[in-house]
């Protein structure tokens, strides 16, 4: 079973959170989920990006490399949103990265910037109509992706909303939420065969 490093949205270390962290610990998986946000957590998007302009994006950064640095064995990095950024970059340039899974969002622009690390598979989630994600910025990270020889997914939703699989917010699609995980599962299995 996969060691997984899993990275909160802009809304912090919500109990959303740990319910995802909860499902991939149910499939025998052992999971970490560290907070970059000072203990808050917030119900609003406004707030959350309150939250991440107040510390800065170099600031995050340098508590999520932090977070990195403090794993030393293979590790799948996720995240959502915000923290699918952050997990994108700690993926391309982690030694002991085994995997990427990013949940409604994509990549920074760092991650991009290429080549990707050979040997680390990516899993992309999100809606059809997420204004979040754009999927030219997938596009690019598949091409990168494949052509390091890596395996690369995408899956889309049938929904507009961001957080989906978040069950304490208004956009909780318990159906595109029920298959991002099992699809979710499927793949720590493959790569931690």
């Amino acid at each position: 079973m996969a060691e997984i490093m899993l990275l909160h949205s802009a809304l912090g270390l919500r109990p959303g959170v740990h319910a995802a962290a909860d499902i991939l610990r149910a499939a025998g998986h052992t999971v970490v989920v560290p907070d970059y946000y000072d203990g808050e957590v917030f119900d609003e998007v406004e707030d959350g990006l309150r939250k991440r302009d107040a510390l800065g994006v170099e600031e995050i950064r340098r508590r999520v490399r932090r977070f990195g640095e403090s794993v030393d064995r293979p590790v799948v990095f996720a995240g959502f949103s915000l923290g699918a950024a952050a997990a994108g970059t700690l993926a391309a340039s982690h030694p002991a990265a085994r995997g990427l899974i990013l949940m409604h969002g994509a990549v920074a622009d760092d991650a991009l910037a290429g080549p990707w690390p050979a040997g680390v598979p990516v899993q992309v989630h999100y809606g059809e109509g997420d204004p979040w994600v754009e999927p030219a910025t997938v596009a690019e990270l598949e091409r990168l992706v494949t052509a390091s020889g890596a395996a690369f997914e995408v899956h889309t939703y049938p929904t507009d909303a961001h957080l989906f699989a978040d069950p304490g917010l208004p956009d909780y699609d318990p159906c595109a939420a029920t298959l991002m995980w099992q699809r979710v599962t499927e793949f720590l299995k493959r790569i931690s065969d």
